[in-house]
């Protein structure tokens, strides 16, 4: 989110999903991670190049998405013992605020809404890039990051395990990673 001389207004930048990834990771057994990803999302980006804080980010994923490259765990967390996507189809970001945090990186502060239950998130975001394409348009690259508590989102199902402990832990790491283009041309 670099100042540009070209830019003196709110552009919207559209999130290249092809070229973008939303990850998840979540212990398994106490003692081992599990990482999947959701492969079908959309969003964009309201960049406020003179004011940061009037920046915005509006974010859909589509629950029934989720890949973790195991057919039946994916069926699973399909169900209604995890994201129950036959009733709750989506899971959305909306940012309610941004906060620069220094050269590059910002706070973005949102409600996410997961399994229709919505609380606020916070995002840490680090600009990754920013210039033209060999293709002849400006393209802008994000990371960001966050933790959640799954329980704090309805998603409580879980087994005991015989050497005491559960089977998926309660915290989930979140990754993203974001290349934009803009959906407006700069003034």
């Amino acid at each position: 989110m670099t100042d540009t001389a070209t830019t003196t207004a709110t552009r919207t930048w559209t999130i290249d999903t092809s070229h973008s990834m939303v990850e998840f990771s979540v212990k398994h057994m106490m003692f081992s991670t599990v990482k999947g990803q959701f492969t079908d999302f959309s969003g964009t980006i309201d960049l406020d190049e003179q004011n940061i804080a009037n920046s915005a980010v509006d974010v859909v994923i589509q629950a029934a998405s989720i890949d973790t490259r195991d057919e039946g765990r994916n069926t699973h967390l399909k169900s209604a013992d995890f994201f129950d996507v036959e009733t709750y189809p989506t899971i959305t970001f909306k940012s309610t605020s941004v906060e620069p945090k220094g050269d590059e990186e910002f706070d973005v502060t949102g409600d996410l809404t997961l399994h229709g239950v919505t609380k606020p998130v916070v995002l840490k975001v680090e600009q990754t890039g920013r210039g033209m394409s060999p293709f002849g348009f400006e393209v802008a690259g994000f990371s960001a990051k966050t933790k959640i508590s799954r329980k704090d989102f309805g998603l409580n199902w879980n087994a005991a395990l015989e050497t005491g402990g559960v089977l998926v832990g309660d915290e989930i790491k979140i990754s993203i990673e974001i290349e934009a283009v803009p959906a407006t041309p700069a003034e």
